[in-house]
């Protein structure tokens, strides 16, 4: 969420920002200034009554003391409450709206971030290795996983609809090998800290990290008292564990490493990707997350992303790193970078990973703060990334290490994790 205050100084620079998005959302500030106005206005107003409202309360017991009439006194303090309880109801009613229209404006984009419309103006930052070579055709994953017996997509379709996933046998067990190997990763080489959190959250974790209210429509909800939601990701869950929480300096950086199989109806994706599993309802992801300083935040992004390309990196796969332009950018994000790795069989690259820092976009919507050394109460910047997200990374590895007779070569990093297997 953006400071109200900050706007106020300098309208005419998150006009701006907000513009490079492409979305409309500049036309908010507007809205947002003149319901600050009217706020403030009500406030000062209500202040100055309550104020008046004390100092004639003491005036009443001095005339009470005295034994004289208060009858015409204390029907103007009447008047003067009623004013009071009429501006405070419309304070509240003005501070609602103006949370909400807060809550649906997203974040400004950082300096650095590439300035463009489209996924076609992201700028691509590096790319690593090389495609893999073959002497034949190569297949697409689904062809690969139904010839091998290891995923059943018309099973799925079958129980649960189109855009979800059925595993079997080898595949069940290399689904299940990949999310040990990334929390071992993760964990062993990159010291983050395992969380195993719920997969149902309450509505305000799910506004704290911004996925509520702009993006209703894209998830689950359970229908409880309060509504539950299965999580979109573990980011949800993992940020929200220091909601509402003041940190001592001495507990940043924090850094969470967590598996949770993320639920997404893609209300807006209808018709793209439908074959195979590139896009799916549900799937399974290993996510990374930081609690920082500010002034540690931009100089974390590059190692978290770097955590995430460890991962293509030990499994000698063919991937790029894009900086995602002010038009591609996500709602919360300040500045993000997507891996995307190269699937042979279907001829594309796929997104396994977006790292972002948020700043305090989501720190300001969770309360979350540290104390600093002046002894001020701060809001944290916070990331996180896919550190990765099946199953494009299990799309990607079926395609890059398909052979001739039609097996798949397992890399060695995954094969202690499938009892020594050396192909499927």
């Amino acid at each position: 969420m953006l400071d109200v205050r900050k706007i106020r100084e300098n309208p005419d620079f998150y006009r701006e920002r907000l513009a490079r998005r492409n979305s409309g959302d500049e036309k908010s500030i507007s809205e947002l200034l003149a319901l600050d106005e009217q706020r403030r206005k009500r406030l000062q107003e209500s202040e100055t009554l309550k104020s008046e409202r004390n100092r004639t309360s003491k005036e009443i017991g001095a005339i009470k003391a005295k034994g004289g009439d208060i009858a015409e006194i204390s029907a103007q303090m009447k008047t003067v409450g009623e004013q009071i309880t009429r501006l405070d109801q419309e304070l509240a009613g003005i501070e609602t709206e103006q949370t909400d229209l807060l809550l649906r404006t997203p974040n400004i984009n950082h300096d650095s971030v590439p300035v463009g419309k489209t996924a076609e103006d992201n700028r691509v930052e590096r790319i690593i290795g090389k495609p893999a070579e073959f002497g034949f055709k190569p297949k697409p994953h689904w062809e690969i996983g139904a010839q091998l017996g290891l995923i059943d997509l018309e099973a799925a379709t079958k129980i649960s609809g189109s855009g979800f996933i059925v595993f079997k046998g080898l595949g069940a067990r290399l689904q299940r090998a990949l999310i040990n190997y990334l929390l071992d990763l993760h964990t062993g080489q990159h010291g983050y800290t395992e969380v195993s959190p719920p997969f149902l959250v309450r509505g305000e974790s799910m506004v704290g990290t911004s996925q509520l209210p702009k993006f209703a429509e894209d998830m689950y909800r359970v229908e409880e008292e309060p509504p539950l939601y299965l999580v979109p990701t573990a980011e949800v869950p993992v940020t929200n564990l220091h909601r509402e929480e003041i940190l001592s300096a001495d507990r940043l950086p924090i850094r969470y490493a967590a598996y949770t199989p993320c639920f997404r109806r893609e209300a807006g994706s209808a018709g793209k990707d439908t074959r195979g599993m590139i896009r799916v309802h549900q799937f399974d992801k290993v996510e990374l997350v930081h609690v920082v300083t500010p002034e540690e935040s931009y100089a974390t992004l590059e190692v978290l992303v770097g955590h995430a390309e460890r991962v293509l990196q030990e499994l000698g796969l063919h991937y790029r790193v894009l900086s995602l332009c002010t038009g591609d950018i996500g709602f919360g994000a300040a500045k993000c970078y997507d891996l995307e790795v190269w699937a042979p069989g279907v001829g594309a690259w796929l997104e396994v990973s977006s790292c972002s820092n948020f700043e305090d976009f989501q720190a300001r919507r969770m309360n979350l703060r540290y104390k600093n050394s002046e002894g001020k109460n701060v809001f944290c910047h916070t990331l996180n990334g896919s550190g990765v997200a099946l199953p494009r990374l299990y799309i990607a590895l079926l395609e890059t290490y398909q052979q001739a007779d039609g097996r798949v070569v397992i890399p060695k990093p995954l094969q202690p994790y499938l009892g020594g297997i050396e192909k499927l």
